[in-house]
């Protein structure tokens, strides 16, 4: 049994990190004046008429589903342009025809993306300070939820990158799904000040689940379990590594 080729994988990595690094100024500056921006009209626009929710003040509450509408949207970005871009220049037979695993390949493609997700978190963490003072009731639960929703996205969007065809197709999935289901998933505001249909509807957007869990983990409180959000995201885990592997096994899009 051979090991692993910590050497491919780390060529892949780093230049993917590369590429981040040469757009490093606006990969980092425009989350954060858009993070700003979001403060100063929904801070002062719905923040001035609902000055808590659940006991925690509105600046703070937004906080987390901040974080994660940037996190989702740039690791699916990021992991789908990754390995898009062999396919659309040609280079992703040698790739394929490398000493490298497809387990391998993953783990430098989705490893490199999801380190770019983390930063971009923890940044808009760092700039949300700026604004308000953030509590965080389980520190080290809130790296957790943030390691485990870019590690999950990640693979999403490495699954989407092998899909499209098109420039186009890939940016379909995160402009039209969902960033509308982060918007709708209670980033602004708590599904509990829905009417109760709307709540009952609200639950089938499984993006609800990650910000009630990412929010738990600040305010230990969440619009749902904590356990469902834990479900939930390991559900959609399982789900991105099975395609993944089937996509791998068949050759599907990688070979035609």
């Amino acid at each position: 049994m051979t090991g692993m080729n910590w050497h491919g994988i780390a060529a892949i990595y780093r230049f993917e990190l590369a590429r981040f690094g040469r757009t490093i100024a606006t990969s980092l500056l425009t989350p954060v004046i858009t993070t700003a921006l979001y403060f100063i009209v929904f801070g002062s626009a719905i923040g001035s008429k609902i000055t808590t929710v659940d006991g925690v003040p509105y600046g703070a509450f937004i906080v987390p589903g901040l974080i994660m509408l940037s996190m989702l949207t740039e690791g699916i970005g990021n992991a789908s342009f990754g390995i898009y871009m062999p396919k659309w220049s040609g280079t992703i037979y040698e790739l394929l025809s490398a000493p490298i695993s497809p387990f391998e390949t993953v783990l430098a493609y989705v490893g490199a993306a999801a380190t770019k997700s983390m930063i971009l978190g923890l940044v808009i963490f760092a700039t949300a300070h700026l604004f308000v003072a953030l509590p965080i009731a389980h520190p080290v639960a809130m790296i957790g939820f943030m390691l485990l929703t870019a590690i999950t996205f990640c693979l999403f969007g490495f699954v989407l990158g092998i899909w499209a065809k098109s420039f186009e197709q890939l940016q379909i999935v995160p402009l039209l799904v969902v960033t509308p289901l982060t918007f709708l998933g209670g980033t602004f505001y708590s599904i509990k000040m829905l009417p109760e249909a709307w709540q009952t509807v609200t639950l089938f957007n499984p993006i609800v689940y990650l910000i009630s869990g990412f929010r738990w983990t600040f305010f230990g409180q969440g619009d749902v379990a904590i356990g469902w959000s834990l479900v939930a995201i390991g559900g959609f885990l399982g789900v991105s590594l099975a395609t993944i592997a089937w996509i791998f096994r068949t050759g599907y899009r990688l070979k035609s």
